[in-house]
């Protein structure tokens, strides 16, 4: 494994490329951002027209398809939730497959199973373009610093394509192997802790409001003692703010813990933690908070257990605003 890292400067003179950029998303718009700043000519494609203005406001290209805004593309980044999505950009109707240039490379930054990029990549490939498997890690702020983690595994040619793109989006890449889906499977690790810690930070924290603490005063304490996670120092402040826009959405782990069970019983592994949480996304969900941000597992927890906790609501908020 090799971790590649560099300068966040782009150097002098750095020759302009070509790059779509589709799904624009909070990801997505951050990370088109990092490479018009890095000094490529970016084309941008989403199902939502707001998006696509946005990026046309940061200075990039709307394009009317995926495949116009692959047109020519040296690299093309998919920013999607999933493998159906990810399939229908590479191969459906106005996909990308046979409008990006000869040699480009497809950047898949989506989280999927990572057998899911295998069946992908392979006829990619055989078209004579390349597959990147580079899902990411980090989060809209980093997006939009060009410093992501990227947990990548492809060909070297691949890796040499993608290379100027990957430079202008993260801090970190992370060399995984030689062959698609290894990075997805790592990613898919990343997931499972991610979503379990962000189930046991949010039954804490409404644990806590359930014994009548100062839940500012217990995060305070927990955020410098042993108990402390990156996703309890990260989430709960949410829940303290009662605010549930979304930078992670729920559904977004009740996918991914639903890929690692698939996955785990495929293995024949047991996961009863991971399976515990994507419980507990599933029943937030259910109650009408798919679409908010995934710390509101706590919401869940206070609203079956009469539980009060902070209920500020912002713009843009769905599901529930009370216990």
């Amino acid at each position: 494994m090799t971790v590649y890292d560099r300068s966040k400067e782009n150097p002098a003179g750095a020759r302009t490329n070509r790059a779509a950029l589709i799904g624009i998303g909070s990801m997505g718009l951050g990370m088109a951002m990092s490479l018009r700043r890095a000094g490529f000519e970016v084309a941008g494609f989403d199902v939502d027209a707001a998006a696509v203005a946005r990026l046309v406001d940061a200075g990039g290209r709307g394009a009317a398809s995926p495949a116009e805004a692959a047109e020519g593309a040296d690299v093309v980044v998919s920013v999607v939730v999933n493998a159906a999505q990810t399939e229908a950009i590479l191969f459906g109707t106005n996909g990308v497959a046979e409008t990006m240039a000869e040699g480009a490379v497809f950047v898949s930054s989506a989280t999927i199973d990572p057998d899911a990029v295998r069946r992908l990549a392979t006829p990619l490939e055989a078209t004579g373009r390349l597959y990147l498997d580079a899902p990411i890690s980090g989060g809209s702020a980093r997006a939009a610093e060009g410093a992501l983690t990227i947990l990548a595994s492809g060909s070297p040619a691949a890796f040499a394509r993608a290379r100027p793109a990957l430079d202008a989006i993260a801090a970190n890449v992370y060399e995984l192997g030689d062959e698609p889906g290894v990075g997805a499977a790592f990613k898919m690790i990343n997931q499972l802790l991610a979503g379990v810690h962000i189930a046991a930070a949010s039954e804490a924290i409404a644990f806590a409001a359930r014994q009548g603490l100062d839940i500012r005063k217990v995060y305070e304490v927990i955020t410098a003692s042993a108990g402390n996670s990156w996703m309890f120092e990260n989430r709960v402040p949410h829940v303290l703010d009662g605010d549930y826009t979304p930078r992670s959405a729920v559904d977004i782990f009740v996918k991914d813990l639903g890929i690692i069970q698939d996955m785990a019983r495929s293995a024949k592994f047991p996961v009863p933690v991971a399976a515990a949480a994507l419980q507990m996304f599933l029943a937030t969900s259910a109650a009408g908070m798919g679409r908010d941000d995934d710390a509101s597992v706590a919401r869940l927890y206070a609203k079956i257990t009469g539980t009060e906790l902070p209920t500020t609501r912002k713009p843009g908020q769905t599901g529930l605003t009370s216990a």
